[in-house]
């Protein structure tokens, strides 16, 4: 599985010809958008920084697009979606999304307030491997907010996202580190989760 990250919320996964998109970048975002192709498209907010869906369907590939709760299954990936709520632009609804696939469990917060979430996605979200949290603390979840929820899920990984500068370097230090190193794409396999525990990795926008 190889993960790049694009700014903000946006997210490319791919696992072979398999490719996922988390919260693209609209078009009609002040924000840049970029284009790509992805089988299945994840919507958190209906907001254009992070509604993209017209940014991931390529020539004849249309992507399936999710943009809310619910239950669903394409090409081999299981995907559960719950009720969530953000400040985001004005948003009131938030979807956080767990997919599964190649084995992993893949947790995505998109534009997170509230870190109380329901007992139904607590339940669920028993074994995620790898979490995607926003800690910028402006509409969103604040470092001290993101932190508790993410070590509570307790993943093997955790990847920050929707941040600045400062509220980056203060998620860091809730997770006692002054200073990760970003790289530029996470490469991993289930067998490379074992012995992780709550391990920040900082992904550089491309």
């Amino acid at each position: 599985m190889i993960i790049t990250y694009q700014g903000l919320e946006s997210f490319r996964i791919s696992h072979g010809d398999l490719v996922l998109a988390f919260n693209p970048v609209s078009k009609d975002s002040k924000l840049k958008s970029k284009s790509f192709g992805a089988d299945i498209t994840l919507i958190t907010t209906k907001h254009p920084d992070m509604n993209g869906a017209d940014q991931t369907s390529r020539g004849d590939k249309e992507s399936f697009i999710i943009d809310g709760p619910g239950e669903y299954e394409v090409k081999d990936v299981f995907i559960k979606g719950f009720l969530s709520e953000s400040k985001y632009g004005g948003s009131k609804l938030n979807t956080v999304y767990l997919a599964t696939f190649e084995g992993m469990n893949l947790c995505f917060l998109g534009a997170l307030s509230n870190p109380e979430l329901s007992s139904e996605a607590l339940e669920t979200l028993e074994n995620v491997d790898i979490l995607f949290t926003p800690v910028d603390g402006e509409e969103v979840l604040t470092p001290a907010q993101a932190y508790k929820l993410a070590v509570s899920l307790e993943p093997a990984i955790i990847i920050p996202m929707h941040y600045t500068e400062d509220s980056l370097k203060q998620f860091l230090k809730e997770g006692g580190g002054e200073k990760a190193g970003a790289i530029e794409k996470l490469v991993v396999k289930k067998k490379d989760l074992e012995g992780r525990k709550s391990e920040i990795v900082v992904l550089k926008q491309e």
